[in-house]
């Protein structure tokens, strides 16, 4: 069951158009933390999808909450490698579970992140609701990443909102014909290029957590079922790193790796 906030956060009083109330589901303290948002395509390419986690699971170790919307592609990837460390905005209200192939990633914000809206669950969902959606979304954070992005896209009402609030905006180096938006940000010099990440997460002091969430999970829950639900695609990205071995229905922690 959703609650309402008694206040709304402070960054929401800045916008122009702030919200009316917020909903929530999960752990409120993550909104004291310092907060970066990382948005993109719902379908990124395989380049796109490695380096939006590698940024992810990076913030979390620093103790930065990353912001998202809870799409598929970017959002989910950002969603997931940032897991529990995570703010989910939500364009529908948090009855109305959306979009449903997040499903279980969606369920696990509720629990164990965070997930906000605007929207009561008598709501009836309208187009321009994603859009309002993502001024939440750049609000709550110091820093926007838009790891791809096409010209017409989400992410670039993103960008646009980002300039009107003063947010840094951050892109990654990206092939021509594969993420035209964030290159014309680059271009026209309104974005700062991420070509180191390590250099990039250093901006946001040195890592404060040595627990990774994966592999604590994985040394209590044996089920590889409840790992992919948990934790989607990064349990094969773990498994690849040796960090952790799938065997038959279940997943076992390597020797040697108790944390990141």
């Amino acid at each position: 069951m959703m609650e309402t906030l008694k206040e709304l956060p402070s960054e929401f009083l800045k916008l122009k158009k702030p919200p009316q109330k917020i909903y929530y589901k999960g752990n409120l303290e993550l909104l004291k933390h310092k907060k970066v948002a990382i948005v993109g395509s719902r379908r990124p390419s395989f380049y796109t999808k490695n380096l939006t986690s590698r940024l992810a699971q990076g913030l979390n170790e620093r103790g930065i909450v990353v912001v998202s919307g809870g799409a598929m592609g970017v959002d989910a990837i950002a969603h997931r490698a940032a897991f529990p460390n995570t703010i989910m905005v939500a364009a529908t209200s948090l009855e109305d579970i959306y979009p449903k192939v997040n499903k279980e990633l969606i369920s696990s914000i509720y629990k164990d992140g965070l997930a906000i809206s605007e929207y009561d669950k008598d709501e009836v969902v309208q187009k321009y609701f994603f859009v309002d959606r993502n001024r939440l979304v750049i609000a709550l954070s110091e820093a926007v990443i838009i790891a791809q992005a096409d010209l017409k896209s989400g992410s670039m009402q993103s960008a646009k909102i980002a300039k009107k609030l003063n947010k840094p905006i951050y892109v990654l180096p990206q092939r021509l014909n594969e993420s035209d938006g964030t290159n014309l940000l680059l271009k026209n010099g309104e974005a700062l290029l991420i070509n180191d990440i390590d250099q990039f997460l250093s901006n946001f002091g040195k890592i404060v957590t040595n627990n990774d969430p994966i592999i604590e999970f994985c040394k209590k829950e044996s089920s590889l079922e409840k790992a992919l639900a948990k934790f989607g695609p990064k349990i094969y990205e773990y498994e690849f790193m040796g960090k952790l071995k799938i065997e038959g229905a279940s997943v076992v922690v390597c020797s040697g790796f108790s944390s990141i």
